[in-house]
């Protein structure tokens, strides 16, 4: 079994050649695995360095097994005191994988040790992943790919443009906003003075525009940052463009303004010259405070839960009072909180929403993507969820780069943001189990690569910085490589689009769960021992088999004047064949795929070709792991040395 992604080979030399500069032991032997929940003899195996993982293959198992970490996943690496054992090397991931090895010599720990710490945080955007990463696929595939998700496609599927909101280009050379994207959604009286003179009264120029526009009422969700008021000043076309969003909507004769900062945070900005909005000055507005904490806060919480997390073998009174005491969940109610009163305020009251945190890039992300999410059924497909995402925090630039620690930078700016709106969805779908088209591995694949930097959807902290990048024409989009792989994603029990109009989940303290799936996903003593999403898949798999069968075997009828018995006796032994026999044995080693690449599940496992007849795989998308250049401009497969190795085969040392 191979854990964690390992890709297809890298295409830049110039990244590989930074990295490997970074590596000075790139093998070690005899290195131990800690079990941090079992009780099992830790595992003995070798530790391989490469330009992009860290691979550690062990040697004990009766079958092949490698542990692949990706080196962008990588959020701390612990050298702890020496012990009779070994030296020990406690690595934590941005995906809540914790790896705990013992090296035999301490030389060797302090040496991989230092080489992880300069290669899980690189300096440049160009020695990011994506900018290596080559699944060996035509340049006109990868700008499909890029196509894939289109912004303007979901407004018109809102009924945008119409005689209220259009799409205007005011931002075409971000002169109105540099994090904001060329193209924007605003009243159709707002003015081009209106827009202008907002964006100086605005922080970072972030200004009031369409979030979702919910066609059944006019009501709409708007958002921007806070205003630059202080205590006393205003601005004239500010409130002339709020004016105007209220105004499109005239089944309304007023219009929140949501700050979703706690009162306190909002009044201290107030001081800086910054704060929220003075009532008396605008038109109509009901204000309204949430109280979402800050990003420092938010990391601090993490942090706690994952404490409780790691704790070993704690008393109930321990666990519960440690995931008390991290507010964690109390910080998850909150954000779904500010989400429901939104989508209560547009479907109920007919009401449009203005909102704003600070900078409108965080709390203002979360709030409005799930009351879009609640709101509309679209959203809860696969597809419509990929839009939401490019939409509401690719697009209006949320600091990806900054909150997930893609670079080195202050460590201040990293907060578990978008991880906060992945667990509000799974929330969602634990109320609502049959109103998502999607599972829960799709999720936990979206916040792998939102890390990863595999992919070029996350770089950066807003479009113009990706433009500045050139990510579409030097990396490539996660949509599709997730579209390709539907099948594994579908939750079975969906009931369809029209199912579930608006969603009003429960609210109250007990609904909310401590999600295991995503916190201690790596531990697997800590899970079921039988996956009902597994079992119901499997049941899939088996209906379209028997289908696909007696399709056949219809077929073949008219040619006969009598019985098949071949045939039936085929399909009835298909129809006593359990589930889990439908899956053909895991492939012992990654040597074992020869002639195309095994096909890659959830955060990157590699899973046999029969694990899953309806998996659809693209063979031009994914390159076998083990091609390495052989100097002609062709590949050969490296069997002399581990595969996990074989991304940077030929850098490769052994330490004799």
């Amino acid at each position: 079994a191979r854990e964690e992604e390992a890709g297809p080979r890298p295409r830049s030399a110039a990244r590989c050649g930074v990295a490997m500069e970074h590596i000075t032991t790139p093998k070690v032997e005899n290195v131990k695995l800690l079990d941090r929940y079992t009780h099992r003899k830790p595992a003995n195996g070798t530790l391989y360095l490469t330009a992009t993982h860290l691979i550690y293959v062990e040697a004990s198992a009766e079958v092949r097994k490698e542990t692949w970490i990706l080196h962008h996943h990588i959020a701390t690496v612990d050298k702890l005191p020496l012990t009779p054992s070994g030296c020990p090397l406690l690595i934590r991931c941005k995906n809540f994988r914790v790896a705990h090895f013992v090296i035999g010599h301490e030389r060797d720990c302090h040496e991989v040790y230092t080489s992880l710490l300069k290669l899980s945080q690189p300096v440049k955007p160009e020695e990011l992943y994506a900018f290596s990463y080559n699944p060996k696929m035509p340049k006109e595939n990868r700008e499909v790919g890029w196509k894939l998700i289109d912004v303007t496609v979901d407004y018109q599927r809102m009924g945008i443009p119409n005689d209220y909101w259009e799409i205007t280009d005011a931002n075409k050379d971000y002169e109105v906003c540099s994090t904001y994207p060329r193209e924007m959604v605003v009243p159709k009286a707002a003015t081009r003075t209106m827009v202008l003179g907002s964006s100086k009264f605005r922080s970072r120029g972030r200004i009031p525009v369409l979030s979702y526009f919910y066609k059944e009422n006019n009501a709409a969700i708007c958002r921007c940052s806070q205003p630059l008021s202080g205590f006393s000043a205003r601005c004239l076309e500010d409130e002339q463009l709020l004016q105007a969003i209220r105004q499109a909507n005239p089944g309304s004769p007023f219009m929140y303004v949501v700050d979703t900062r706690p009162k306190l945070n909002a009044m201290a900005n107030r001081a800086a010259g910054k704060g929220y909005e003075n009532v008396d000055n605008y038109d109509n507005i009901r204000f309204k405070f949430i109280g979402i904490e800050n990003i420092h806060v938010m990391r601090s919480s993490l942090q706690k839960l994952l404490e409780v997390c790691e704790t070993k073998s704690p008393s109930m009174s321990d666990f519960l009072t440690g995931l008390e005491s991290s507010g964690w969940l109390r910080h998850i109610k909150a954000v779904m909180d500010a989400g429901v009163f939104l989508a209560k305020a547009v479907k109920h009251e007919h009401a449009s929403v203005l909102v704003h945190c600070s900078d409108g890039w965080d709390r203002t992300a979360q709030v409005c993507s799930l009351a879009s999410l609640l709101l509309d059924p679209f959203y809860r497909t696969l597809k419509g969820f990929m839009v939401l995402i490019e939409k509401e925090w690719i697009a209006m630039g949320h600091k990806f780069s900054h909150r997930c620690g893609h670079l080195e930078g202050d460590p201040k700016e990293v907060s578990p943001v978008f991880t906060q709106f992945v667990d509000c969805t799974w929330q969602l779908m634990q109320q609502f189990p049959c109103a998502f088209d999607f599972n829960e591995r799709l999720l936990l694949e979206i916040h792998d690569h939102v890390y990863s930097c595999q992919f070029g959807n996350f770089l950066g902290t807003c479009q113009k910085d990706r433009e500045d990048l050139r990510i579409f024409e030097k990396t490539h989009s996660l949509w599709p490589f997730l579209q390709r792989r539907k099948q594994e994603f579908r939750n079975p029990l969906y009931k369809g689009f029209s199912a579930y109009k608006a969603l009003q989940p429960n609210t109250l303290p007990f609904s909310f769960q401590f999600w295991c799936g995503m916190y201690n996903r790596f531990d697997k003593g800590m899970h079921p021992k039988q996956c009902l999403l597994d079992h119901l898949l499997g049941c899939i798999s088996q209906k379209l088999e028997l289908e696909d069968a007696a399709d056949d075997l219809e077929n073949k009828l008219p040619l006969s004047d009598g019985s098949l018995p071949d045939e039936i006796s085929i399909l009835s032994k298909m129809a006593t064949i359990p589930t889990n026999s439908l899956k053909s044995p895991m492939l012992n080693t990654p040597q074992d795929y020869e002639n195309e690449s095994p096909a890659l599940v959830a955060n990157g496992t590699v899973t046999a070709e029969g694990d899953r007849p309806d998996q659809l795989k693209s063979k031009e998308g994914l390159g076998n792991p083990l091609d390495v250049p052989d100097g002609g401009g062709g590949t050969t497969t490296d069997k002399s040395v581990p595969s996990a190795a074989a991304i940077n085969a030929g850098n490769l040392q052994s330490n004799h």
